[in-house]
């Protein structure tokens, strides 16, 4: 494994990290080398990007063709009042940039789709997902299990959410390949079945959870620590404050 050096601004700005030996001063190296693609600067991604920021991932691709709106600032909080007809991607930037001059961003100022990803997701180690529609998140399994790639994927409503992560590339204890993103989801609902958050309304809070378990989930991957939630489906009701995984798997060839 490569070295990655840190300096000693670095060293004192991670100094929390290096003291766990779960992560340490190779893990924090680990964390500097990563290359990790968010899909979506808004209600999931901004945590994800702001966490791992700070965490010190080295060099951060955002995927986001939109603009800031007013009503995105109520969970958005990568965003700010002054950034309201910005770019995401610029005021991303910018909040990294503000919070950590070490992290390096990328910017995809598109939307990344199965004709188009492939490239894309191919020139990082790690993607999350935190998209708001089911054809970007059924296009990044494709593309990442492809790319041989782990994704994180998060999605929300209301007052809940779920988090996953796919490896299908992989295989488990037992020698049997991980499922995807299909095993446990076959096929994505009817259009207009389940309501968009302009329709149905989003607890801000919510995504910030899901994006803040998220990006733990990549720092966890990316320091080879702790078990993370490939075949388990997280899911969270912040109504009731229940946390409940279940556990899913590839079915067996026939």
């Amino acid at each position: 494994m490569t070295s990655t050096p840190l300096d000693r601004s670095e060293l004192e700005r991670y100094a929390r990290h290096i003291v766990l030996p779960e992560i340490g001063g190779a893990g924090q190296q680990a964390l500097k080398r990563a290359r990790v693609l968010v899909i979506g600067a808004g209600g999931i991604g901004s945590p994800v990007v702001l966490y791992l920021a700070a965490a010190g991932i080295g060099t951060l691709g955002i995927a986001d063709d939109d603009t800031v709106s007013l009503s995105n600032l109520q969970r958005q909080v990568l965003h700010g009042t002054a950034d309201v007809g910005r770019s995401k991607l610029d005021s991303a930037a910018e909040r990294v940039a503000a919070l950590n001059p070490h992290v390096e961003v990328v910017p995809h100022p598109a939307r990344i789709t199965a004709a188009t990803g492939a490239p894309i997701v191919a020139d990082y180690d790690l993607v999350i997902d935190g998209s708001d529609n089911f054809a970007t998140r059924y296009a990044m399994a494709d593309l990442c299990e492809a790319a041989a790639r782990p994704l994180v994927t998060a999605a929300v409503q209301r007052f809940s959410g779920s988090l996953t992560v796919l490896a299908p590339h992989l295989a488990d204890a037992e020698g049997r390949p991980n499922p995807r993103y299909r095993d446990l989801f076959p096929e994505p609902p009817p259009e207009g079945v389940v309501p968009t958050c302009a329709e149905a309304g989003i607890l801000g809070v919510t995504t910030g959870v899901l994006g803040t378990l998220a990006a733990t989930e990549a720092v966890k991957l990316i320091c080879r620590t702790g078990e993370p939630l490939i075949g388990r489906l997280l899911m969270v009701d912040l109504l009731t404050m229940r946390f409940e995984t279940i556990r899913y798997r590839r079915p067996k060839a026939r």
